[in-house]
């Protein structure tokens, strides 16, 4: 019995090399260790083993089990090896250049905003930073808006719990924290920490209560500018945004103020601007934002004299000049990082 396990074993190290599929490996393995495969009709003579020498067959089939077993897992390691290769295909040269350059590109709401800086940094203005957590002080108060003002109710405004302690972001009592309604806050805190004359722009995200749609959103961006001097009036306000405007639209761009009311400036205005580059809107005249005179109230709570320095302030949603620009119609199509939307601005 011991010759024919031996030949059993060599018999198999020398078919198992022409075996290239799963079917064939089945095949092969079934030949020899299936119910009647010459393995198991081998082990079935064991009962006509002398009992003397059941001991010795008994380990010399263990051992042809155990040799078995290896010619199987190596044989289905390269069938399986095989099979992986087949599926992903040639080999590929990683020295090689992709077929495809997929570069990605700037978000239209980026795009807006470092347009405008870049406009806004050739005539002296620098960017300035502030918590996008901030409190009713800064946001509110300290910009002459009065207790009982609809901005400051809580279905306008996302304000934290009453328990809140934020270590990093300073109050100026007990008031509570909210997130930024807008940027103006970076202002206020820039007025505190520097002497005029200051020229500052403040981009980032702002926060509301209101209800998505497509012009709405309750997160979305602003940017906003401050110029604080002796003797700054409402032609240099008027004069800059002349400047920035033709500069973001074109040469043939005008602008025009209406009366408005923001408590924070006074007197207020809404801009509006005309371009060829508008004309996809259907409108001669195209709101762009609010601006005007900062208030005397504003400067004595950051304790400037109004008597000595004015200065001017305007903002704008970075979403509402992409939306008219682009000629997009849905506010949400920003942040719904759908490459079809996004690659169109690549």
């Amino acid at each position: 019995m011991e010759a024919e396990l031996k030949a059993i074993i060599e018999q198999a190290q020398v078919d198992i090399k022409s075996i290239e599929s799963r079917p064939e490996f089945e095949q092969f393995k079934a030949a020899i260790s299936g119910p009647r495969g010459s393995m198991t009709q081998l082990m079935k003579g064991m009962g006509q083993v002398p009992k003397e020498q059941k001991p010795v067959i008994g380990r010399a089939i263990n051992e042809a089990k155990k040799a078995l077993e290896r010619l199987y897992m190596d044989s289905l390691q390269t069938i399986e090896q095989r099979e992986l290769e087949e599926r992903i295909g040639p080999p590929v040269d990683p020295t090689l250049p992709s077929l495809e350059n997929d570069f990605g590109s700037r978000h239209p709401i980026n795009a807006i905003r470092e347009e405008l800086v870049n406009i806004l940094k050739q005539v002296g203005f620098a960017v300035a930073e502030g918590p996008e957590v901030d409190t009713e002080w800064f946001c509110f108060d300290a910009l002459n808006t009065a207790p009982d003002h609809p901005a400051r109710d809580l279905q306008d405004t996302l304000y934290m719990k009453k328990d809140a302690i934020l270590s990093n972001v300073s109050k100026k009592g007990d008031e509570r924290y909210l997130l930024r309604t807008h940027t103006s806050t970076v202002q206020i805190r820039t007025m505190l920490e520097n002497e005029p004359p200051i020229r500052v722009i403040s981009p980032g995200r702002v926060f509301r209560r209101d209800t998505v749609d497509a012009t709405h959103s309750s997160c979305f961006h602003q940017i906003e500018a401050l110029y604080v001097d002796k003797g700054v009036t409402v032609a240099d306000l008027k004069a800059l945004l002349d400047y920035m405007m033709r500069s973001l639209l074109g040469k043939d761009a005008k602008t025009r103020f209406r009366p408005h009311f923001f408590p924070y400036t006074e007197p207020s205005f809404e801009l509006d601007c005309s371009s060829s580059h508008l004309k996809k809107v259907g409108k001669t005249w195209t709101e762009m934002g609010g601006c005007g005179m900062v208030d005397p109230a504003v400067f004595e709570a950051v304790g400037y004299d109004p008597d000595i320095y004015s200065g001017y302030a305007f903002g704008f949603g970075l979403e509402r000049l992409a939306m008219i620009l682009y000629g997009i119609d849905d506010i949400r199509h920003f942040y719904q990082n759908d490459l079809r939307f996004l690659r169109q601005f690549a």
